[in-house]
């Protein structure tokens, strides 16, 4: 995954972000961990 930098801060996040909204309403908690897990796997790291 390449990464971008967020404007001036020196910080690289990854282009994709994991919205996570809904996570309460909408997903158990066990599903938003591995929702994560699995972003966090595939190199995202912008939530």
């Amino acid at each position: 995954m390449e990464y971008r930098r967020l404007g001036h801060s020196g910080l690289r996040v990854s282009p994709l972000c994991l919205g996570t909204m809904n996570f309460g309403p909408q997903t158990s908690e066990a599903d938003s961990f591995a929702i994560m897990d699995a972003a966090l796997a595939a190199g995202i790291q912008f939530f």
